[in-house]
């Protein structure tokens, strides 16, 4: 992210298959590699939460199938509200990941060092059906760091210990130490899953997860997923201390050098290679768009090809259709291609939204090609650099309108202004945290967060020991059943004034409004949308602006919630909220094992912590 007119602040210490129809062998959408492997502080209300308008029984029973999108099956359909209930399929799908030091080189530019899930750039897709339990075990082959992967959206209804944040649900892996992450597919969509140690997923650790389930328009094929991220020539922690220097400096991170697109693009210098999609002309396709960068907002679009959007993160909406779409970091939009066009070879495009003071040297590439014996696969004949069709928009704006498929009410204006709390973001100067330094910080509420990984928040729960750090940066949500309002507002003057894209852990959030500007306490509260509003785990808070949102307070646990640039989230831009800790559910077996292991570890580590550690 960028920003300009900033100096004079201390430097942070540095240092199972779908029931849709079978993707064609032939779609290519990773890495050199190959395909991936089959791896498988506010009051305590009262208020009650609102049910919904729709239907919380079961669904009259349907099949999915091309013409019959939004069923499911065994009672279950699009219009099934998951918070309330969901399949359970006695299933479980069970999978290894292995992270390791390699390196990588997805663009031809020349190999760097990478931490890589499965020796893959990116990790393998995780599937799973609606229902199904997930069983993942994870080992930690690294040399030198603890790692823990965080299955991102995944509301870990009971398994908040499952969650894989470091110092917050769990101890890090040790080197050399597996562990196994065990939950259930309450929801079905498009996700990923990553690394959320310090800024290890900026490196490679990260890869997408999709569980099957019904959709809110019909289509042909699941073309599965199409990850974009930035990339950087340099490693993640190099980038981190420049963007540490940088900010000391009143400068803006470094630029990410180009963008990758499922793993693969062409350099500037031409080296390297796209990506490519086989399509059949008259068929209707659904892709799984996410954004794994560190750093980066990105627009994409296919040329001459309109989105059908069908879902925004984890959420089916009402479809409609939009030529670009705008991914913030960490968001998701599932989306329908209808290949109706002259048979050929299309641009796929992925550019930086500069809108949102994101920066990069490149852009990304891949090509759409029509399986046809008239067409040869290769290149379009425009110039990838040309303008495209339909011009890019301009804005950084949550896309418009995410209109979810089952309604809720939540709450109303009076019940609002009655409870809701405020989260001011702004950079500052700490005090002293627990690694004995002052820090540049990007603060909510005038605290960094900054998290004890020997100690996470969650054994303070085990030990009924309320002597949190100040720099846990804990709010307690003491009552389960109720709404919670907060305003997350980027402090006015702020010396940094640049957008943030907010992610929210344990459960989904409604967005009842943004803006810019400060918030109006006594008139904005009756211009929120209450009824059907917005529900996802990402959005932007506008920069010099608000974000208001709501969530239910019905999953016990200890959850994060943060800026997703990783540069920011470093530098302590998170709280965490403590959720009803007398349910907090016992700790798994083994937990305390992974604890003692790091804690080991720990003595003499390789690298020591010197950021937020998340």
């Amino acid at each position: 992210m960028r920003f300009e007119g900033f100096a004079g602040i201390c430097l942070a210490a540095i240092a199972s298959i779908s029931v849709a129809e079978k993707i064609p062998d032939n779609h290519i959408l990773w890495g050199p590699q190959g395909p991936p492997k089959t791896i498988v502080k506010r009051a305590t209300s009262t208020t009650a939460i609102a049910t919904a308008t729709s239907s919380r029984v079961a669904d009259s029973a349907c099949t999915n199938g091309p013409l019959t999108r939004t069923c499911w099956s065994s009672g279950f359909s699009a219009a099934t509200d998951f918070d309330a209930k969901w399949p359970t399929t006695g299933k479980t799908v069970s999978y290894n990941l292995e992270i390791t030091n390699g390196t990588c080189n997805p663009d031809g530019h020349g190999a760097k060092p990478c931490q890589l899930l499965n020796n893959q750039y990116p990790g393998p897709l995780i599937t799973a059906n609606w229902g199904d339990t997930i069983s993942v075990t994870v080992k930690n082959s690294l040399s030198g760091n603890g790692t823990g992967i965080h299955w991102h959206g995944i509301r870990q209804l009971n398994t908040a210990h499952y969650d894989g944040v470091p110092g917050i649900t769990e101890c890090p892996l040790a080197p050399g130490d597996s562990k196994t992450y065990t939950f259930q597919a309450t929801q079905h969509g498009t996700t990923w899953y990553h690394s959320h140690y310090s800024n290890q997923y900026g490196d490679g650790a990260f890869g997408p997860l999709v569980i099957n389930g019904p959709g809110s328009a019909n289509y042909d094929l699941d073309l599965g997923p199409m990850m974009v991220n930035d990339y950087y020539y340099s490693t993640a922690w190099q980038i981190g201390i420049q963007a540490h220097n940088n900010l000391q400096k009143g400068q803006a991170p470094p630029n990410a050098d180009t963008i990758m697109v499922n793993g693969l693009n062409k350099n500037s210098g031409g080296g390297g290679s796209y990506g490519s999609t086989l399509i059949k002309k008259g068929k209707k396709y659904r892709l799984r768009l996410i954004n794994t960068s560190a750093d980066n907002n990105i627009w994409v679009s296919l040329d001459n090809h309109p989105f059908q959007v069908i879902t925004s993160d984890l959420v089916p909406i009402k479809p409609f259709v939009t030529n670009w779409v705008l991914l913030a970091i960490g968001q998701r939009y599932d989306v329908i291609i209808n290949a109706n066009q002259t048979e050929g070879n299309y641009w796929f495009r992925a550019n930086v939204a500069t809108a949102c003071a994101s920066a990069n040297n490149f852009y990304g590439r891949s090509i759409f090609t029509y399986d046809s014996t008239s067409v040869t696969p290769g290149a379009p004949s425009t110039d990838p650099a040309a303008d495209p069709p339909i011009a890019m928009p301009g804005g950084c704006a949550d896309m418009s309108p995410l209109v979810p498929w089952v309604a809720n009410t939540v709450g109303s204006s009076s019940d609002f202004i009655a409870q809701a709390g405020n989260l001011d973001v702004d950079v500052g100067v700490e005090q002293l945290t627990t690694n004995q330094q002052n820090i540049v910080f990007w603060g909510v509420n005038l605290t960094a967060i900054n998290v004890n990984w020997d100690k996470p928040t969650l054994q303070y729960v085990a030990d009924k020991n309320t002597s949190y750090p100040t720099t846990y940066n804990l709010i307690e949500l003491p009552n389960e059943g109720i709404w919670s309002y907060w305003i997350i507002q980027e402090t006015a003057g702020t010396q940094v004034p640049i957008p943030h894209p907010i992610h929210l852990h344990g459960h989904d959030f409604y967005v009842l409004g943004q803006g810019t500007g400060q918030f109006d306490m006594k008139n904005t509260p009756n211009t929120l949308t209450y009824t059907n509003p917005p529900r996802r785990d990402t959005a932007i808070l506008p920069g010099q602006g608000w974000l208001a949102i709501a969530f239910p307070t019905d999953n016990p646990g200890a959850w994060l919630m943060h800026c997703h640039i990783a540069w920011h989230v470093a530098d302590g831009l998170a709280v965490q909220f403590l959720e009803a800790k007398s349910q907090t559910p016992a700790m798994p077996a083994g937990w305390e094992t992974t604890c003692a292991n790091y804690q080991k570890y720990d003595q003499s580590p390789v690298y020591p912590k010197v950021d937020s550690g998340l």
